[in-house]
């Protein structure tokens, strides 16, 4: 028998065409078919007159999307796109009752999380091994603010994956993430959406549109919450609103206007720490704070959007946002593991290692309070034209991007009188006591730092066809990111860089038939060190790290076009990572490389079954480092991962479903002292459709599997408990 590693299977998977699946399987239902070529819309709008299509196919209920704008700026085909990428669409998200965005990623292999970590709040995530914290984006535009984003008003959610700054400028090592926004139409609407569920969770939505002639249409979209959590002592309460105005629907030149106000009073979970190379074998529930911490974060997002279309080749666009985020956090965190109940007791380090007890380890709590301002404006330009030259047809896309971004951090330190600077209490490592924080607590503001950056961005790109069955794309873009930081207290008191950089896109696609396209690609980015407007000192004076990217894959529409699959190995490695050396100054010495293979599936299987889910297998090294941590694998990168959810209709009004989400082992810090096992979580649900309401149960974590969602690398490495079993009911009713 010959046994090979998954890199070989993944191989001989990606090469083996499915020829049979399109003779000998007859579609099992009327799924929608596959986008048309560019190169056969080209050649029909060449000979046939243009025709207006003012209907739509209901498709609200469908896993399988067709489109996205994540890979080219304006929507394309998947099969057009030389790059993998994964669409969750509305429809899954409604069958999971996913409501956060983090929520909503479980749906992407390659994707983990990161908690509250050092003065970065919100959503932390890595994408195929890199921090994307940066990369986040809401329809296009980079949505830079630290908060925890809700799907109440998205249609999809959008991963690109690979270095694509051609596109989105700096950062996108690992690939970005597009939020996708709900848009008005001219089809009235009224849902609302009641949900309770175990825990205290209690959320209502609100959608509504509203055409206000026969070519402009207003929406509203809204959320209340109030969570709970199988966490201790953890409370959510949140909502927001995001209403949008469109003109010109179906006309030549359409404009929309659209914000997104959000106010959030979360409490931040710092984990639990590690203990003998592992997260501490405490209690799900244990929460390591006070039951007063609090972070506030209002977002308020205000956009803009023109697009003029000539004629069916020449399209403008012109588009807007101006975005203030702010958070007031008053967080505690733990901490050095002791070996003694005083502050002063011996701290555990290196994994935390010890034969003691745990009855006799204590955990030093600290503050982490802090008031942060981020402020954005970004103005994007690009025309879009369709022409030939002979036989050969092109899509050029072209524009300029402009920003300017200002952020300041302003630190504080509590100490309670009688303990060390920044320490709060020190608390038992079992069972601590859950107190409100002492009202005698000494608070002094600290560093603050204030930074801004000014930014612009010429691309292009074109999509070439040959013939009917091959394209080439290309493109390059050249960047100006101008970046400076003051610091009140820390190093550096100030510093300035500018950086230029130059990047580029290329691949070919081959699709033989309409059911099936291959392509290779290859990209490149930058991450300047002052890319998030935040610095470590010693780091001012180096140029921007560069990452490269190498793909090939496949993307296949069987069963008729009811069943995407999607497949691609893919080699990203930054060939210039920020290290410190043995005296403490930091070089572009370091290189870390993931390589791996992605299985993506979507859409039905038979009229009343479908499927939506991915496997990512993901080989994760630091090649080179000065601190120690050649040869390790990078923090946060599991070598597996797999999501898979389904739904079956038993009757045109009773649907159930579910599926896992598997991670294997993954290391909390570059330096692999602490490890976090691997687990499945399996979840279910259960629904009954009317044509004016539906009931939903969904059953999160039914095995009560005890797992660690959240990685953090710092105090030894700390990791966040999952959440418990869940009970959801929800309650949808339509109005129209």
């Amino acid at each position: 028998m010959i046994r090979t590693t998954p890199i070989a299977a993944a191989i001989l998977a990606v090469f083996a065409t499915p020829l049979y699946a399109q003779t000998a399987t007859q579609p099992a239902a009327p799924a929608t078919q596959p986008a048309q070529s560019a190169a056969t819309a080209d050649s029909a709008s060449n000979t046939l007159p243009a025709v207006k299509v003012t209907g739509q196919a209901d498709t609200s209920g469908d896993f399988q999307p067709e489109t996205s704008s994540v890979g080219a700026k304006v929507p394309t085909a998947l099969r057009d796109i030389p790059q993998a990428v994964v669409v969750v669409p509305k429809a899954v998200l409604q069958s999971q009752a996913a409501s956060s965005f983090s929520d909503a990623l479980r749906n992407v292999p390659g994707v983990t999380l990161g908690a509250a970590e050092g003065g970065q709040i919100g959503n932390n995530i890595n994408l195929r091994g890199f921090t994307a914290r940066t990369d986040i984006y809401l329809d296009g535009f980079r949505d830079r603010g630290q908060y925890y984003r809700d799907t109440f008003n998205l249609d999809s959610i959008d991963v690109l994956y690979g270095p694509s700054s051609l596109y989105f400028g700096r950062g996108s090592t690992g690939g970005v993430i597009n939020q996708v926004s709900k848009q008005p139409d001219l089809k009235q609407r009224a849902d609302v959406s009641v949900q309770a569920g175990t825990h205290d969770r209690y959320r209502t939505t609100v959608d509504l549109n509203q055409p206000i002639s026969d070519t402009a249409a207003f929406r509203i979209n809204a959320f209340g919450q109030d969570l709970g959590s199988s966490r201790d002592v953890m409370k959510n309460k949140d909502y927001g609103v995001a209403p949008e105005v469109k003109f010109g629907i179906g006309t030549p030149t359409e404009i929309t206007l659209s914000a997104l106000i959000q106010h959030n009073r979360d409490q931040a979970d710092y984990g639990v720490p590690s203990l003998n190379g592992h997260p501490a074998p405490v209690n799900r529930g244990t929460f390591y704070g006070f039951t007063d911490d609090r972070t506030m974060q209002d977002v308020q997002q205000f956009s803009a959007r023109i697009q003029h279309r000539f004629n069916e080749n020449l399209t403008l666009r012109n588009q807007t946002q101006i975005a203030h985020y702010s958070t007031e956090a008053r967080e505690t965190n733990p901490a050095a593991v002791l070996t003694g109940p005083l502050a002063t007791s011996t701290a555990l380090t290196n994994g935390n290692y010890t034969t003691l007890p745990l009855s006799s380890l204590y955990v030093k709590l600290q503050g982490k309070d802090r008031n942060i301002n981020d402020h954005s404006l970004y103005n994007t330009t690009d025309l879009e034209a369709k022409f030939a030259t002979g036989f050969v047809k092109h899509d050029v896309i072209m524009g300029v991007d402009l920003s300017h971004e200002t952020y300041s951090n302003q630190s504080f330190t509590a100490t309670t009188p009688g303990m060390p600077s920044n320490t709060l209490a020190v608390v038992p490592l079992v069972d601590p006591t859950y107190t409100t924080r002492p009202s005698n607590v000494n608070e002094v503001a600290t560093n603050l730092a204030e930074s801004s950056a000014n930014g612009i961005g010429l691309y292009a790109n074109d999509t070439i066809s040959l013939g009917e069955h091959w394209k080439v794309v290309g493109g390059v873009r050249w960047d100006r990111y101008e970046a400076s930081i003051n610091n009140s207290i820390n190093l550096p008191g100030y510093a300035t860089q500018t950086n230029f950089f130059t990047s580029v896109r290329g691949g070919v696609i081959y699709q033989p038939t309409d059911w099936q396209s291959y392509y290779v690609s290859y990209g490149t980015s930058f991450d300047p060190s002052l890319e998030a407007l935040t610095l470590t000192n010693g780091q001012q004076n180096l140029p921007p790290e560069k990452n490269r990217s190498y793909e090939i894959g496949s993307k296949w529409d069987l069963l008729g076009g009811g069943l995407s699959v999607t497949q691609s190995l893919f080699n990203i490695e930054k060939t210039n990572a920020r290290t410190q050396d043995a005296t403490g100054a930091y070089q572009l010495e370091g290189d870390i490389r993931v390589r791996g293979y992605q299985l993506g599936l979507a859409g039905h299987i038979t009229n009343k079954w479908q499927v939506f889910g991915g496997y990512t297998y993901m080989n994760g090294v630091v090649l080179e480092a000065l601190d120690g941590t050649a040869g390790k694998t990078p923090a946060n990168t599991p070598r597996n991962m797999l999501t898979l959810w389904t739904t079956y209709d038993i009757t045109p009004q009773w649907q159930v479903g579910g599926g896992p989400v598997y991670t294997s082992a993954r290391y909390a810090a570059n330096n692999n002292y602490v490890s976090v096992g691997g687990y499945t979580r399996w979840d279910a649900m259960a629904a009954y459709h009317a044509k004016k309401y539906d009931v939903q149960f969904n059953l999160l974590n039914f095995t009560d599997k005890k797992y660690y969602d959240a990685l953090i690398p710092s105090d030894g490495g700390r990791a966040v408990p999952g959440l418990g079993r869940t009970f959801l009911a929800t309650l949808n009713y339509r109005f129209f």
